[in-house]
């Protein structure tokens, strides 16, 4: 790539990130332009696709117009050494793999299907969301058309999941059929226990994925022409990318049954083989997979072996069918501006700011101050042109060590666990679930487990504006995981920031969840503030006896 310009390079970020490429200079840092982990990911794929010798990490050191536009042209090999960090970009040759038989899982997705049986702690539950739209005037049996549209466009909607480990793509889905509700004669109050009834069912569902249950839609008709639509999605089939995808493409053809595309000509199987050929053998030191693993093994004297402990009303293995609630806010759009813009102009990323501010608050509950947390990356490696088309489960583990043990400026806490999410996140090919079986090994069987998300979902809407035209308003969601005590997702909903908080309630006593959440909001609002001293450590309302007020205090102090 020694014939690129910086205008070529300017017009790729420029593209990813949405903006004029004349408002980028050559030497501003493009963290202040919106520029983030995964964005720069793909940028770093294609761009090693294309020939180059460029890496995620450093693309993340130097972000800059002027150092990538170096880095691109500066004739390096085109295979990382094994200091480079590793991720995937260049397609592998040519393996073909038949999409009618089955393939092996991904980590994520073993770990997803294991958790999900009887007798495992937080066991017993599907991997799986739930949303519902309320509309007006949804016609059942054009509904139904464009659920089979997006069943037949999309093969892994058709998949089942098989005694001995493996997946499999059929060729019809088993969908029933649209499953409606019809509620337009009840009384007003009937209607709302109706509503309440069926969404506690439907959002507790443990699909039948092995006959290939792992989508559905349903419909409730209301009074007055108003309706609800109903989605579940096994998480198995789809990360937050894919429902984004199913839910444009359902409203789409909903819309116009002859109008949507034809499946993508790449399909999941075969990007399976592609990635896992570019990561190589584990025992050839200079292969991607054989060096993340070398990292992290270099990394387990220094890692914690849990996430964090915080206050329980019982132990994990006591809860016999876990059911996670979902407790959420909304940061203002006037606020999550003001956010983000004291985040770029430190040169750090909205969701590094985020994962440090939900650190500070787990720390302050915590008994333990040095602890896991899990980051789940739907980071789809660009080994196809329709790779960005399919519907899959593209999500990888990363751990994120949290040491809250002392005060710190909060600018710094963030800097510190960008950095280490960036460095970690270069070494994404050895599975965060390979590190646990490492660290429990090098503990000696003991305890290790890192049942704490922080899912973070900035760049795109989820329900686009088109979705919420043609099918309803998103207005209500829950998502569980097995073997998770508590989730952590955030998503950018009409300019605003909607952050969600889903945990087993059974685990936790009565009222530590709502107390954290509002300690948490309390948070994010005083960071947004235009004074806000982000030099100084953050200030976490700290727990207190129920009905008391709790006092403010610098995560790490000793209260």
């Amino acid at each position: 790539m020694a014939n690129w310009t910086k205008d070529d390079v300017r017009h790729a970020v420029a593209g990813v990130l949405g903006v004029d490429p004349g408002t980028i200079s050559d030497t501003e840092n493009l963290i202040g332009q919106g520029m983030d982990s995964i964005r720069m990911m793909k940028l770093a794929g294609g761009w090693r696709r294309a020939g180059a010798a460029v890496t995620f990490r450093l693309l993340a050191e130097n972000p800059t117009v002027e150092q990538w536009h170096t880095a691109l042209t500066a004739g390096a090999p085109s295979s990382p050494t094994p200091q480079e960090e590793t991720t995937a970009g260049t397609v592998p040759g040519p393996r073909p793999v038949d999409a009618e038989a089955a393939f092996d899982l991904t980590p994520v997705q073993r770990a997803y299907w294991i958790g999900r049986r009887e007798g495992m702690p937080l066991g017993g539950v599907g991997c799986h969301a739930y949303l519902e739209l309320d509309g007006s005037d949804i016609r059942p049996e054009r509904l139904e058309t464009a659920v089979q549209r997006v069943l037949a466009r999309h093969p892994m909607l058709r998949a089942r999941f098989l005694d001995d480990g493996r997946q499999q793509i059929l060729t019809e889905s088993p969908w029933p059929g649209l499953v409606v509700h019809d509620l337009t004669a009840t009384e007003p109050e009937k209607t709302e226990r109706g509503l309440d009834e069926l969404r506690a069912r439907l959002s507790h569902r443990v699909l039948d994925v092995a006959a290939g249950e792992v989508f559905d839609v349903q419909l409730t008709l209301l009074p007055g022409g108003a309706t609800r639509v109903h989605v579940n999605i096994d998480l198995l089939v789809a990360d937050v990318a894919s429902i984004e995808r199913v839910l444009a493409d359902l409203a789409a053809a909903y819309r116009d049954p002859e109008g949507l595309p034809s499946p993508p000509p790449y399909a999941f199987p075969q990007y399976l083989a592609d990635y896992r050929a570019w990561c190589g053998s584990p025992g050839d030191p200079a292969a991607p997979l054989a060096v993340a693993r070398d990292y992290w093994r270099a990394r387990l004297p220094e890692l914690p072996a849990e996430g964090p402990a915080l206050p329980l009303a019982k132990r994990p293995q006591e809860v016999v069918r876990p059911r996670f609630s979902r407790r959420s806010f909304l940061l203002d759009a006037d606020a999550w501006q003001r956010l983000t813009g004291r985040a770029r102009a430190h040169g750090l990323t909205a969701a590094s700011v985020l994962a440090a501010a939900y650190a500070e608050v787990l720390g302050a509950w915590s008994e333990n101050r040095h602890f896991l947390l899990n980051i789940p990356l739907f980071d789809r490696q660009p080994l196809h042109p329709a790779v960005d088309d399919l519907v899959a489960d593209f999500t990888s583990l990363v751990l994120l060590s949290v040491d809250v043990r002392r005060p710190a400026p909060f600018v710094e806490r963030v800097r510190d666990l960008q950095g280490q999410l960036q460095r970690n996140v270069s070494h994404g090919q050895y599975s965060a679930l390979s590190v646990l079986q490492d660290l429990r090994r090098a503990r000696r069987g003991k305890p290790v487990s890192a049942p704490v998300v922080f899912a973070c979902n900035l760049g795109s809407a989820f329900v686009r504006p088109d979705v919420q035209t043609e099918l309803g308003a998103w207005s209500w969601m829950l998502s569980q995981t097995p073997q998770v005590m508590l989730d952590h997702q955030v998503y950018e909903i009409d300019g605003a920031l909607l952050l969600a908080w889903d945990a087993v309630d059974e685990l936790f006593p009565e009222g530590l969840m709502d107390d954290m959440v509002r300690s948490y909001e309390a948070l994010l609002n005083r960071l947004a503030e235009p004074d806000a001293d982000w030099a100084a450590p953050a200030a976490v309302a700290s727990p207190a006896p129920a009905g008391e007020p709790g006092p403010m205090r610098t995560t790490g102090s000793v209260s």
